[in-house]
């Protein structure tokens, strides 16, 4: 019998319990800050999103709100047609290689890093397990401004370490930003990327192979087991759920593109253009090369990708939940 009725029976008065404890005010109190972060930063701005449909004018003196409601006029869907306005190819070459870039970075962000985790998590050396992951982890608090000119100082033309090893091995120079090593670089960016990157996933994933029970490691090595074995039947199928809800949200961002990656160590370079050309590169070189104010372009690119992105990711876990139900992110 539980308590209540118990109480009841014994005829005295059930004590309904208050909804706002002390105990919930000082949750309440203590997601406040992530709360108000997440409005004004996250939520807030979505207003700014009427801009991709306007032509943005700035009314001197007046403030945002009044130049946005008051001093622009409707445009439409004429600020989404500029991603569009130029050439087929470059239209294409755009699209081509923000998706395909992306779909390289998906799969290797997620084979590489639980590799990486679970060798890591084999080493017997405690003190070389943190070392190794410490070094792995540091690339990714580097900015890509400091990336880029340490690339420069491998690849420049005249003084750049490749170069001067070239040429003491007695072998003909390369001019790295030219249109000549335009076969190179889609190698260069997918290593640089997959280089500063890495340790965050691998810190991901080992913390959920050191959350799996140990006894099933027990277990197995008294039934004899490997390791190759214990990590496929055991580390493997727990690590799927953080696996493929990694992936889903790698895939929300597939038409999204590191700006510093593309922008910095080639530095924007006309010779390389097809090569690094993103839609967010695209929208950043049109800043300059339009007369016209591009905050509509600006906020229309963003909505687009953040549309397209959004839909990507719904029809992603749509196709996990009937694979694996369970797995799914929502």
């Amino acid at each position: 019998m539980k308590k209540d009725d118990a109480l009841r029976t014994a005829g005295k008065p059930v004590k309904k319990r208050s909804r706002f404890t002390l105990d919930d005010m000082q949750l309440f109190f203590l997601s406040l800050p992530t709360v108000i972060w997440y409005l004004l930063f996250c939520y807030l701005p979505m207003f700014g999103l009427v801009i991709a449909f306007k032509q943005y004018r700035v009314a001197p003196g007046k403030g945002f709100l009044w130049s946005l409601f008051y001093n622009s006029k409707w445009s439409g869907l004429e600020n989404f047609r500029f991603l569009f306005a130029n050439n087929k190819t470059t239209t294409i070459n755009m699209f081509r290689n923000t998706i395909g870039y992306n779909v390289v970075f998906i799969i290797l962000g997620v084979v590489l890093p639980v590799t990486l985790a679970i060798m890591i998590n084999h080493l017997h050396s405690q003190k070389l397990a943190k070392v190794t992951q410490t070094a792995m982890f540091l690339p990714h608090f580097i900015s890509w401004v400091v990336v880029g000119y340490f690339v420069f100082a491998f690849l420049s033309t005249d003084n750049g370490l490749v170069n001067r090893t070239l040429q003491k091995l007695g072998l003909s120079t390369i001019k790295w930003y030219q249109g000549e090593a335009k076969p190179y670089w889609p190698f260069y960016l997918v290593f640089l990327h997959v280089w500063k990157t890495i340790g965050y996933s691998m810190v991901v994933y080992l913390a959920s192979i050191k959350g799996i029970d140990g006894s099933l490691y027990e277990a197995a090595m008294i039934d004899g087991a490997s390791k190759w074995q214990q990590t496929k039947y055991i580390t493997l199928p727990m690590l799927k759920t953080i696996m493929i809800i990694m992936f889903i949200m790698a895939v929300g961002k597939i038409f999204n593109s590191d700006f510093g990656l593309f922008y910095r160590t080639t530095r924007n370079s006309s010779s390389l253009t097809s090569v690094y050309l993103t839609l967010d590169v695209y929208v950043y070189n049109s800043m300059f090369n339009n007369p016209r104010p591009v905050y509509g372009y600006i906020s229309a690119a963003g909505f687009l990708q953040s549309v397209l992105g959004c839909l990507t990711m719904i029809t992603a876990n749509a196709i996990v939940r009937k694979v694996d139900n369970e797995s799914a992110l929502f």
